[in-house]
């Protein structure tokens, strides 16, 4: 294996989980943290109300509102980018050219795609994100321990799909294998929905609407971040493999393994 290489592919990974981190902080900011707000809102008013009206039992802030909404909004979307960037490049160089005869941008389009899908949409409907308000406190150990149960379950079975795929191509042809794949996982990804216990939460005087939309706003936050990291991570490591540089960049998709 050529680390030279790898290394090349990680660096642009974690730059392009930065950018796109970026991107995905302005959503956040413009999209989700009025959201959040008017849910902390109705947070406190019940508290005010099961109080009586006395202000009693509220707890000073640690952390100010307005840091958690900037800098420490910037800080998680960024170390995140920088985390995920470079896990989704180590990949990268695993599967280029052993998943179809794909480019250097169609391949990172591909994997963006694919980790949008199984890390964050697939568990998203299964167990959808809570504002402040909603959720009982007593639950939110297990909720979370389902959550990233249901993430690892995605992505074994994401993996079993393409490993199932590729061995039925030969008799089924790359199309038929690809369908037959892909409606294994949808079963799959059914049972695990049907099996695992479900949480229903929301307070009956909790806004339906601000619910949505807070549920959108983070959706819509992961749908910039992949989509930011697959089209600028795709550009880089395109330039990457058809520039002078790249006869040892090419050698990833052969010796990594």
């Amino acid at each position: 294996m050529n680390s030279i290489s790898v290394r090349a592919l990680l660096v642009r990974g974690m730059i392009a989980g930065v950018i796109a981190g970026a991107l995905a902080l302005a959503v956040a900011y413009f999209l989700g943290e009025s959201q959040v707000d008017a849910a902390i809102a109705i947070e406190e008013a019940h508290s005010h109300a099961a109080h009586g009206g006395g202000g009693g039992g509220e707890e000073e802030e640690l952390v100010s509102r307005t840091m958690q909404a900037t800098g420490g909004l910037a800080t998680a979307l960024l170390v995140f980018g920088v985390a995920v960037g470079g896990i989704a490049a180590l990949v990268y160089a695993y599967a280029l050219g052993r998943i179809g005869n794909f480019g250097p941008r169609a391949t990172a389009a591909l994997i963006a795609g694919a980790a949008l899908l199984t890390v964050y949409v697939v568990p998203f409907l299964k167990y959808p994100a809570n504002p402040p308000a909603v959720g009982n406190p007593d639950t939110i150990g297990k909720r979370t321990t389902l959550f990233f149960l249901m993430v690892a379950l995605s992505l074994l079975l994401a993996v079993a799909a393409v490993i199932i795929g590729k061995r039925l191509a030969p008799a089924l042809g790359n199309w038929n294998a690809t369908i037959a794949a892909a409606a294994g996982f949808v079963l799959a990804i059914g049972l695990a929905y049907a099996f695992l216990p479900s949480f229903d939460e929301v307070g009956k005087d909790f806004p339906a609407s601000l619910l949505w939309k807070f549920r959108l706003s983070t959706l819509a936050v992961q749908t910039t971040f992949w989509a930011g990291f697959g089209l600028i991570f795709g550009y880089l490591t395109e330039r990457l493999l058809v520039s002078g540089n790249g006869a040892d960049a090419r050698r990833v998709a052969t010796h990594v393994g």
